[in-house]
């Protein structure tokens, strides 16, 4: 979990957001207990402390402790934009709430709440939200979450 949350804050360029998240630790053995969280107990982290409520949020959901498989929610600002970029697990992403634009190979897709896509492992992508709404996106990695971007590209907002 620790190696996650430190890919996390070097994508954000975070080291105090990294120092709090990384002491949550997740139970005994969770590959093999089952997890419940209630929306209302979930703990979300600002991406970029130092802009307070303009940041972006993001909440860790679980972590497998064999695999790294990861499961998170993020909270995306209205009128954001994710440069391209690459993961080396699999990817998806369930829009939750608003709307989310992704774009790879050439082909864009609006999702609204309820769609889904896959992202296979190494496919370069972007994504945006729009001017007047952001979204909330359940996203699921089948191995550790990590971010390489094209380019140089990193997030500036």
């Amino acid at each position: 979990m620790k190696k996650i949350l430190a890919v996390l804050a070097m994508f954000y360029g975070l080291v105090p957001a990294y120092a709090q998240m990384e002491n949550r630790q997740a139970p005994a053995d969770a590959s093999t207990q089952p997890l419940f969280v209630n929306f209302g107990e979930v703990k979300w982290e600002k991406l970029r402390p130092e802009l307070g409520d303009k940041s972006d949020e993001i909440a860790l959901l679980r972590v497998d402790p064999k695999t790294h498989a990861t499961q998170l929610m993020i909270r995306v600002r209205p009128n954001s934009h994710v440069p391209k970029h690459w993961h080396t697990a699999n990817e998806t992403h369930t829009v939750i709430r608003g709307t989310f634009i992704m774009e790879c190979d050439g082909k864009r897709a609006e999702l609204g709440p309820g769609s889904f896509n896959y992202m296979p492992s190494k496919m370069t992508h972007e994504a945006w939200t729009t001017p007047d709404e952001g979204a909330m996106l359940f996203i699921t990695l089948d191995g550790a979450w990590d971010i390489n971007w094209v380019d140089e590209h990193r997030p500036t907002r």
